[in-house]
């Protein structure tokens, strides 16, 4: 018995990956050059090493679990003149949910540090992808723009600066219609002004916004809007002269 014991030991010695190839949990297809370069060696121990989870890898394998190529699913990384990405078959199977948790390391920070820290003669092969920000939607309002103008000095004015007919006469801690044209998400701002504090307790828009409670009226002149008036405003200020800070600006949620 302990003779055989040993020969076992010593085939696992001589051949380790004939030892484990049984116990492989997910098979990845993988585009060549990142097996040429020596980077699949190089992750995958780190990866299999944090989970406990160790992919079977298959050059252009034409059905596996997972597939990192040039083309299709999220973006992983950047490098050799061209983008990778990670493709997972079918997530709800077991193997398909441990190809899952492998692509959600490589987006994680560890999985980023790791891709980024391959190098090849001191030099940096691929850098993670990072993703991009959906561009806001420009949305082009259709409303009376000399009405809406007369609206705002009408209703907002008495807080908000709205231009040079009531230059500083806003409240001091109330930022200007200019200094909120100047934000990224000025629309999104002004299209939700009457759910943004102090405005639930002052402002009624017929048909949108809840009649006030009787027991808590508001405690100044509220503004009753409807939503033509509220289209009109918007259209107004979507021509209001953005303010130049000279920098960008930084917004507290």
């Amino acid at each position: 018995m302990l003779r055989n014991l040993i020969l076992v030991f010593a085939v696992c010695l001589v051949n380790p990956v004939m030892a484990t190839s049984q116990g492989k949990d997910f098979i990845l297809s993988t585009a060549p050059e990142l097996e040429e370069t020596g980077f699949l060696q190089f992750i995958m121990p780190r990866f299999s090493l944090k989970t406990g989870i160790r992919p079977r890898l298959e050059t252009k394998a034409a059905t596996a679990d997972a597939f990192w190529d040039t083309e299709g699913g999220q973006p992983v990384m950047e490098g050799l003149g061209r983008s990778y990405f990670m493709r997972v078959a079918n997530p709800n199977t077991p193997a398909g949910q441990k190809a899952q948790r492998f692509a959600d390391w490589l987006a994680s920070e560890i999985g980023q540090r790791t891709i980024e820290q391959f190098k090849i003669d001191e030099m940096a092969v691929f850098s993670f992808v990072q993703p991009k920000a959906s561009p806001l939607r420009e949305i082009v309002f259709e409303g009376d723009v000399v009405q809406g103008e007369i609206l705002a000095f009408k209703n907002c004015a008495r807080c908000h600066e709205i231009g040079t007919r009531n230059l500083m006469k806003g409240i001091g801690s109330t930022p200007s219609f200019g200094l909120l044209r100047g934000l990224p998400d000025w629309q999104e701002r002004f299209m939700t002004f009457y759910l943004r504090l102090p405005h639930p307790s002052i402002t009624q828009i017929e048909g949108i916004t809840e009649p006030f409670d009787q027991a808590r009226p508001p405690t100044i002149h509220p503004l009753l809007l409807t939503e033509a008036e509220v289209e009109d405003i918007l259209t107004f200020v979507a021509t209001v002269e953005p303010v130049d800070l000279g920098a960008p600006l930084v917004v507290y949620q």
